[in-house]
């Protein structure tokens, strides 16, 4: 049996520039962090060599062809396995159009789970782009690359997404004590709405190339570099003023990323005294992160008394074996 743990990621500035109709005419960047919450893959051989999968709902199926989820089906091409196994899956929140890169955790944990059945050995960047390979060409998901770096690589870094499709993951460098500012300044409220990340992602890359937009996103781009420079120099004030320059760009690249009841999150936890807000993941739904001072808490948790409180901390590993057993 082997057990792989995957964390979840908070992206604070840059999301959108990591799509390939953006960065293939200049590069994109993403100041992200992984989260302690956490997408768990079990493998176990299947004694009657079929393949057993469960997550939402459960396959047993006798080829691989037949299996029904395509992150599944395409990892087990990819490693060469046939049959003979039982895939089981758990996430610490929910993990479907919550904004936290669920579904590349779960790409990058199957595949660290899967290299280790089959006693072979890959490197973190490999890793990483292998889970973009069988995301975004063999599933055909219209989505950008920084969930699968983030993921594999884990902890507080900048993302550059070059043209010639490379990837630089540089790790920020942030002192103990401002990493622990950082997380005490940190509330995150789960909306309880869902959405489908592929279908803003999919109307953000047809609008990518058109000039107005393609010049909000260059100063997404540039914002992840001031955000590393911000948190280097201990700023949370920096901080704050791109953050909600990041959200206010966004919501301008299409009609879908925000709604009424966003907007009244946003408004109601701003007035409530936090520094500044976003939506996590590509929009319309999941959770809603604020910067505040902790003595305006208590008063932003009240006026936010409908919503779930989920606490977030700086993650610095990303995916691992957890357990390793015959």
């Amino acid at each position: 049996m082997i057990i792989t743990r995957t964390p979840f990621r908070m992206s604070y500035v840059g999301g959108g520039t990591d799509i390939k109709a953006f960065y293939k005419d200049e590069p994109g960047a993403v100041l992200s962090t992984t989260i302690d919450k956490y997408m768990y893959i079990t493998l176990h051989q299947k004694f009657d060599g079929g393949i057993r999968v469960a997550y939402s709902k459960t396959e047993e199926v006798s080829n691989i062809n037949n299996i029904d989820h395509p992150l599944v089906r395409e990892s087990l091409k990819a490693l060469g396995v046939l049959g003979g196994i039982e895939i089981t899956s758990t996430a610490d929140i929910p993990a479907k159009g919550t904004g936290l890169g669920s579904s590349s955790s779960y790409t990058v944990g199957l595949l660290t789970a899967l290299h280790a059945y089959m006693d072979k050995d890959i490197s973190t960047a490999d890793l990483a782009e292998l889970a973009c390979n069988i995301e975004i060409i063999k599933c055909q998901e219209p989505i950008g690359k920084q969930d699968q770096y983030s993921a594999a690589f884990g902890g507080l870094n900048l993302l550059e997404f070059m043209p010639d499709d490379s990837v630089n993951v540089t790790p920020v460098l942030c002192s103990n004590d401002f990493r622990k500012t950082l997380n005490l300044s940190t509330l995150v409220f789960y909306t309880g709405l869902t959405r489908s990340a592929s279908g803003i992602l999919a109307e953000q890359t047809k609008v990518s190339s058109q000039k107005n937009k393609k010049l909000v996103l260059r100063r997404m781009a540039r914002l992840a570099n001031d955000f590393k420079l911000g948190i280097e120099n201990n700023s949370l004030e920096d901080l704050s003023e791109l953050l909600n320059e990041n959200w206010s760009l966004k919501k301008t690249l299409t009609d879908g990323i925000t709604n009424s009841t966003i907007d009244e999150i946003y408004n109601a936890g701003i007035g409530a005294g936090a520094y500044a807000g976003k939506l996590l993941g590509a929009g319309a739904g999941g959770f809603m992160m604020f910067l505040a001072p902790e003595n305006r808490h208590v008063e932003i948790i009240n006026v936010m008394h409908k919503l779930r409180l989920v606490k977030f901390n700086i993650e610095s590993s990303g995916s691992k074996i957890i357990y390793y057993g015959e």
